[in-house]
C-alpha cells in the first residue's frame, strides 16, 4: 500500500465514516455525498456533462467514437448518489476509453423502493436500444448499488439473449441479504461504510418483499450466455464476499470473469483517483477491459 494510499484511508475512517455514520437519513446522505462529491473529485479539463429530460446523462471528455456507450450506475446505497456525485471518475473513464458514458439519473429509496431502481435501469437499456444502439456497442458498468443493478440488468438480458458487449462493477453490493461473512470479518477494516448501518439502508430499499429477488440481489440471478465481466473490489472492504461470491455465481454460468481482489482500499476506490496510484491504476485497468469487449464488435 503506498503512502498515498494509507493517507487517504485515515483521512476516510476519521472524516467520511464518522460523517456516515452520524447522518440522519436519506435527505441528510444525498446532501453530504452531493457537496463531498463537488469538494473532493475534480472534474477532467473539458468535461461535458449534459442533462436531458426523460434520458440518461451524458459524459464526456475528448473525442467519442458515435454509435458506442457504456451504460453506468451509480453507486449510493439505492438511497443517494447521482450523475453529479460520479461524473469526475466518468469524465476520466470517458476520455481514456474514447466512450460516451450514459449515466441514468434512477429514482431513489425510500420514496422509490425496489423495484423502482431496477425498473429505470431496463428502461434505459431499452431507451439506448430503442435510439438505435446495438447491444454489442453497449458496456454495461456500475459502483457499490450500481454495480449491483449493473449486474441484475445484465442477468436479465441473458436471459433475454440480448448481450452487451461486457459489463463491469466496483465494489458491487450484490447481496442485499446481507448474508457475507466479511461484513462482520471486515467490520474493522472497513474505512467507509458503517457496517452497523447497512440493515438500515437495506429497509430503506426494500420494506417489504424478498431480499434474494434477484433484480435486487443478483448473486441469486442466472446468466445464461454471459458476456465477459470484471469485478473489481478490496479484501479489507466490508462487501468484499458479495465480490467474491458474484465471481463464483458468474463462472459457474461459464462467463469470462476478470476478478481482481486488491489487498488494501477503500469501497469504490477509483472514485479517489488522483489521490492514490492505486485508484488511477484500477481506472485505467477497467478503461483497457472496456476497449478490449468494444474491439471485436464494434462498429
Amino acid at each position: 500500500m503506498t503512502l498515498r494510499l494509507r493517507a487517504l484511508e485515515t483521512q476516510l475512517r476519521l472524516v467520511a465514516r464518522r460523517r456516515m455514520e452520524r447522518v440522519a437519513d436519506p435527505a441528510e446522505a444525498r446532501a453530504e455525498f452531493e457537496t463531498g462529491a463537488r469538494l473532493m473529485f475534480r472534474p477532467p479539463a473539458g468535461l461535458r456533462h449534459v442533462s436531458v429530460a426523460g434520458e440518461p446523462d451524458r459524459i464526456s471528455v475528448g473525442t467519442v467514437k458515435p454509435g458506442r456507450a457504456i451504460l453506468y450506475f451509480h453507486g449510493g446505497g439505492y438511497i443517494a448518489g447521482s450523475p453529479r456525485t460520479h461524473a469526475a471518475m466518468l469524465g476520466r473513464l470517458s476520455r481514456m476509453t474514447g466512450t460516451e458514458i450514459r449515466v441514468p439519473d434512477y429514482p431513489l429509496a425510500p420514496e422509490h423502493p425496489h423495484p423502482a431502481a431496477y425498473d429505470a435501469a431496463v428502461a434505459a437499456w431499452d431507451g439506448l436500444i430503442a435510439s438505435g444502439f446495438a447491444p454489442a456497442d453497449i458496456v454495461l458498468g456500475g459502483d457499490s448499488a450500481g454495480g449491483g443493478l449493473a449486474l441484475a440488468l445484465l442477468a436479465t438480458l441473458c436471459q433475454r439473449a440480448t448481450l452487451p458487449a461486457a459489463a463491469f462493477a466496483l465494489s458491487p453490493w450484490t447481496d442485499i441479504t446481507l448474508s457475507g461473512d466479511s461484513l462482520r470479518d471486515n467490520a474493522a477494516t472497513e474505512v467507509l461504510l458503517p457496517v452497523d448501518r447497512v440493515e438500515e439502508v437495506r429497509d430503506y430499499i426494500l420494506p417489504q418483499g424478498d431480499p434474494a429477488d434477484p433484480r435486487l440481489s443478483p448473486l441469486f440471478a442466472d446468466f445464461p450466455g454471459c458476456p465477459p465481466v470484471r469485478i473489481d473490489w478490496s479484501a479489507t472492504e466490508i462487501l468484499r464476499d458479495d465480490s467474491r461470491r458474484m465471481v463464483d455465481r458468474l463462472r459457474g454460468f461459464g462467463a469470462t470473469v476478470e476478478a481482481v481482489e486488491a489487498p488494501h482500499g477503500p469501497h469504490v476506490w477509483p472514485m479517489f483517483h488522483g489521490y492514490a496510484p492505486e485508484a488511477d491504476a484500477t481506472l485505467r485497468a477497467v478503461a483497457r477491459f472496456v476497449q478490449r469487449s468494444f474491439a471485436p464488435t464494434s462498429r
